[in-house]
């Protein structure tokens, strides 16, 4: 089975997609829970991110959090056919040790794996990729009020680091990844037609009255964010 690959910029919403993704049926392993910015869960697997992202990021002497150092895109170019074949028995071994039967769908959701995305496209080339996208001014809002997003200061190192992000995402485009783009806000709006569509191309059962259920708008920043 084609694996789903979750990734954006942190304070986009991915934590949100990850959660529909697996109540729609995809296998995450043990992901990490809630906390205060994200209450219903990160969705992020704990084993992956903490014994192979992070390793990996502190390797390449770059900030683990990648708030402030972030990966070189030309070094990942170069290492990424040679280290693909390591992570991909990395991590499926990670997920057949936390439950994994080998055949249905699994995901994984790291806002960083963007930022890495020639080495997770060398690893698992037939990846389906969900991107999350946020408008600009509003990540930048959401990471100056979120504690835990210390790397960079004020509005112009965010926008910087936002720039970068946008950046990988246009080569992602670019490389013809299979790609689909997720817009978390309009679900806060009650619009769930781009999440449903992209859920059927992941080869997911859509589950419409859990996806609702799941979706607290009370739960996701909205400071400063108009209705559109």
């Amino acid at each position: 089975m084609n694996p789903i690959l979750i990734t954006g910029c942190a304070r986009s919403g991915t934590s949100m997609t990850a959660g529909i993704v697996n109540l729609c049926g995809a296998f995450g392993g043990k992901t990490a829970p809630g906390n205060l910015y994200n209450k219903k869960g990160m969705f992020e697997n704990v084993k992956i991110r903490e014994d192979i992202t992070k390793p990996f990021l502190y390797s390449l002497g770059v900030d683990p959090f990648c708030q402030k150092k972030l990966p070189d895109i030309n070094v990942i170019n170069e290492i990424a056919e040679a280290e693909g074949e390591k992570l991909r028995a990395s991590v499926t071994g990670v997920l057949v040790e936390q439950g994994w039967d080998s055949r249905s769908i699994w995901f994984y959701k790291g806002a960083k794996m963007c930022l890495l995305w020639p080495l997770w496209n060398a690893a698992f080339p037939n990846a389906r990729w969900i991107l999350v996208r946020r408008k600009r001014q509003d990540i930048i809002n959401s990471c100056l009020r979120t504690g835990f997003m210390r790397g960079r200061m004020g509005i112009a190192g965010w926008d910087d680091w936002v720039s970068t992000h946008m950046l990988r995402f246009e080569e992602m485009e670019r490389a013809g990844l299979m790609l689909r783009e997720v817009w978390p806000q309009k679900m806060i709006h009650g619009d769930f037609s781009e999440i449903e569509s992209v859920i059927h191309w992941c080869g997911l059962s859509w589950k419409e009255k859990e996806a609702k259920d799941f979706i607290s708008p009370s739960d996701w920043n909205t400071r400063g964010v108009k209705n559109e």
